[in-house]
């Protein structure tokens, strides 16, 4: 089976920018210089759910309205609300409390000897 042109054009694709353009999307560069990571995941996560497209033209329409989509989640949103990313979702670190009595003073480096 060959590669469909789409698949080929897309291998080629390197940036954000690059696929809003190959895929005719207006976008404010801005917008795309702050999030472009986030919004080729987001696009990515979208194509992810889809089930398989035989028709490259129904493809390459779905694709760009997916993408599309995920360019404007980062226009009407941010990347700190939209969380694509696993580390946004990561809880922080619990704290850890050591009374100060409980060291021993020998394990500690540079602590005076009493």
């Amino acid at each position: 089976m060959s590669d469909s042109e789409l698949a080929m054009d897309m291998e080629e694709l390197s940036s954000a920018e690059e696929f809003l353009e190959y895929f005719e999307i207006p976008f404010e560069p801005s917008i795309v210089q702050v999030n472009r990571l986030h919004i080729l995941q987001r696009f990515h996560d979208y194509l992810e759910k889809l089930p398989r497209i035989e028709d490259e033209a129904e493809q390459r329409e779905t694709f760009r309205y997916w993408l599309a989509k995920a360019y404007t989640d980062f226009v009407e949103s941010d990347a700190l609300t939209e969380k694509v990313f696993k580390v946004f979702h990561m809880h922080e670190p619990p704290k850890v409390q050591i009374p100060l009595n409980s060291l021993d003073p020998k394990a500690v480096s540079g602590a005076p000897q009493v």
